[in-house]
């Protein structure tokens, strides 16, 4: 990602997922049960917004706790896939979006925030949010085992150097969350947020990760004769690891209440 923009100004990125929405839908990681619990346990009231809620992967948790949920997604093949799971979707950027006087008691993220202007979107969010309302803006950051993440860097060095390398991904979490919690205490209508983090594993076979991997950023745009090499280096890497790897995730949720 070039660093002359921020995240937010990467509509282009932004918009890109939804070129494979059931991909999406079907391989990204869900959320720990114990931060849904925490978020819920610390809000009054059951009426959630979920801002940039894509295929509905952050909204079906709160939709299963009982709360009521409203998804505000721009791209409308993300939109399409969370109505079949269910959830109630308007198309617009949240920046942009019509409240028409509604209100909600909690307003959620799930990894989408930082396409968010983080100063404008926090006041849009203190504009929906009832008094003493909660915001909850949550991540999962993921780094493979040692030997494997060393392994998969090297193969993204050599096939796709324009992205990031593994040590400023590492960092990208901290970044954004630091990014949410900034933009919330600038404009002054929030307690001082805090930061909740939930760590949590998963093992991956060779044919599951591979399935994932067209869905991150820099993957979603590229060409099918960049992104096949892309595949199959990874898979001989998890070959040669037996198959199968054990990926170490962080939830992280940046929350705090409005005034």
């Amino acid at each position: 990602m070039p660093t002359n923009k921020r995240s937010h100004e990467h509509r282009e990125a932004a918009e890109s997922f939804g070129v494979d929405a059931e991909r999406y839908d079907r391989t990204r990681p869900r959320y720990p049960a114990e931060m849904i619990t925490a978020i819920l346990e610390a809000t009054d009231g059951r009426d959630v917004l979920d801002v940039g809620c894509g295929t509905g992967i952050s909204s079906r948790p709160f939709a299963e706790a009982g709360c009521r949920v409203l998804g505000v997604e721009p791209d409308p093949r993300m939109a399409a896939v969370a109505r079949r799971h269910g959830i109630e979707v308007e198309e617009s950027a949240f920046e942009v979006w019509d409240a028409r006087e509604r209100t909600f008691d909690l307003v959620v993220a799930g990894q989408t925030w930082h396409w968010v202007d983080p100063v404008a979107g926090a006041h849009r969010a203190a504009d929906v949010l009832r008094p003493h309302g909660r915001i909850a803006l949550f991540w999962n950051a993921m780094e493979p085992e040692p030997a494997i993440a060393a392994a998969f860097a090297q193969v993204t060095a050599r096939l796709l150097p324009e992205a990031p390398a593994a040590s400023s991904v590492a960092g990208a979490y901290d970044a954004m969350s630091g990014a949410a919690a900034e933009g919330l205490r600038t404009t002054g209508r929030f307690d001082e947020p805090e930061i909740w983090r939930y760590g949590w594993e998963r093992r991956y076979t060779r044919d599951e990760w591979l399935d994932q991997l067209p869905t991150f950023g820099f993957h979603t745009r590229l060409p099918p004769e960049r992104l096949g090499p892309i595949l199959d280096a990874n898979g001989a890497v998890i070959d040669e690891a037996g198959g199968v790897f054990r990926m170490c995730f962080t939830a992280v949720a940046v929350t705090a209440n409005r005034r």
